[in-house]
């Protein structure tokens, strides 16, 4: 079985303690490769390099610096088709949407280092003579990556590619579950000629990792994808060293369709096939569907008919729309909330169970009927199942979809722009799609409000969240 190795400063090594760990097909159920299994020592080594490397990185001038990133987005666009069949084998995904999860990943790169560049600062007047103000921008320094399975290439790459461009070194943990994106990741930027110890990865340990990140007073900022309960943990551990947090910590979308819609089959379609892409585990994917009750019935049995349209499969068979789920708990997790929600009242109209046989499959699901306190409408639900509700009235819509504790994506469906406007400034999201089921792009910040998250990944807002802001006052002058 073939063995892959971590980087710290530059050259690929394996962990310290000599473990190592397997890397799971979700589409088979078998072993594909091995991972070192690092812990906290392979940590500070890589925290060591990361601080050896920044002062001479931060030094650079952003042109210099996003010469290499703008090498890295090309090599990584050259390598999408192999890279992306290497991360449906760990993920499970539809190959083409790994192919194009790593051929977006260079609009992200170049956005960044354009932004880098135009991080100028500012004068400020003063009230008295002889006196200067100015504004200029500091790279914070050493920054942790600690991300997620469902976007392995995306997660990473929108902190990183800003933390690289503004001057800050990184250390990368990925999922266990996807460590060679990682890999292949940071490979891209040393053979772009990025510096030793400028980006490292290590694969391990997820607790004895990210101690080491918040034990290390260097390391001034970690940028986390995952669960909220994790989260909240790395929230009460950085309080102990003042470090900063940016977290993206998932959502639960609900999706406003109003009546007056063009054509109500169409949206039903586009609306399965955004819920349902990587199997529904997308942060930012529609989750509650709530319908206008004169469009509901024919809306139900538009949705029913694109779900059972659907071909459940292996991510690398080319006939597969809907993958697996990324490992048997994340399943169970999925078919314990349809069970409690079918339990509360809601009526199955498609699936409702995981799908025997080798890999993690589950049924894409439609449920109807579903009362307002069912588990499905207040969980998120990382997986292809999707909840139906009537709705009469705006306000009735905005207070539903607002009465949770996520905040990160919405979607308000509607050709009247009035509407579009009122409903989306009540709405209490961060992103809002309106007749656009992928509200997220390389020149935009991305972030929620309330428990989905804290601070903003890529765009201007991305770039500013690396960078620390120095006033300088300059007196005597004549």
């Amino acid at each position: 079985m073939q063995r892959e190795l971590m980087m710290i400063n530059g050259e690929q090594v394996a962990a310290r303690s000599k473990r190592w760990r397997s890397v799971i097909d979700p589409g088979s159920g078998a072993a594909i490769a091995e991972v070192p299994w690092g812990d906290g020592e392979d940590a500070r080594a890589a925290l060591d390099a990361a601080a050896a490397a920044w002062p001479a990185w931060a030094a650079r001038t952003a042109y210099d610096r996003g010469a290499i990133l703008e090498r890295a987005a090309a090599l990584i666009a050259e390598r999408a088709p192999e890279l992306g069949r290497r991360t449906t084998e760990e993920s499970g995904k539809p190959l083409a949407q790994s192919q194009g999860e790593w051929a977006g990943a260079p609009n992200y790169i170049r956005v960044a280092a354009e932004e880098a560049r135009r991080l100028g600062g500012r004068w400020i007047p003063a009230r008295l003579p002889g006196r200067r103000i100015d504004v200029t921008y500091a790279p914070l320094g050493v920054v942790g990556v600690i991300t997620a399975w469902n976007f392995p290439v995306y997660n990473i790459n929108r902190a990183v590619s800003s933390a690289l461009a503004a001057g800050c070194t990184a250390v990368i943990r990925p999922s266990d579950c996807t460590p060679r994106t990682a890999i292949d990741y940071v490979q891209a930027y040393v053979d772009a000629g990025l510096p030793p110890g400028v980006l490292n990865v290590v694969t391990g340990e997820s607790n004895a990792i990210g101690q080491a990140m918040l034990d290390d007073p260097r390391c001034r900022k970690i940028a986390f994808t995952g669960s909220t309960r994790v989260g909240k943990l790395l929230m009460e551990g950085a309080a102990r060293t003042v470090t900063r947090l940016a977290l993206e910590l998932g959502g639960n979308a609900p999706v406003l369709v109003f009546p007056d819609i063009a054509d109500v089959e169409a949206v039903a379609r586009a609306g399965v096939t955004a819920r349902h892409r990587n199997c529904g585990q997308v942060c930012i994917a529609p989750q509650r569907f709530y319908v206008h009750t004169d469009i509901f019935e024919r809306f139900v049995e538009a949705m029913a008919a694109a779900i059972r349209a659907e071909v459940v499969g292996p991510g690398g068979d080319p006939r597969t729309t809907v993958g697996p789920l990324i490992n048997e708990r994340q399943r169970a997790g999925v078919h314990d909330i349809v069970t409690r929600s079918i339990a509360a009242g809601a009526v199955p109209v498609v699936g409702g169970r995981a799908i025997d046989g080798p890999g993690f499959f589950y049924a894409p699901t439609l449920l109807r009927d579903v009362p307002a306190d069912a588990a499905i409408l207040h969980e998120e639900v990382f997986g292809p199942v999707t909840p139906v509700v009537p709705f009469n009235s705006v306000d009735e819509v905005v207070g539903l979809a607002n009465a949770t504790e996520y905040g990160l994506a919405a979607f308000v469906m509607t050709r009247d722009f009035n509407n579009a406007m009122r409903v989306s400034e009540r709405l209490e999201f961060g992103m809002i799609g309106i007749n656009d089921w992928y509200p997220v792009t390389a020149e935009a910040p991305f972030g929620g409000f309330k428990q989905s998250g804290l601070g903003r990944e890529s765009g201007v807002e991305g770039v500013h969240e690396y960078v620390e802001a120095k006033t300088r006052y300059f007196g005597g002058l004549s």
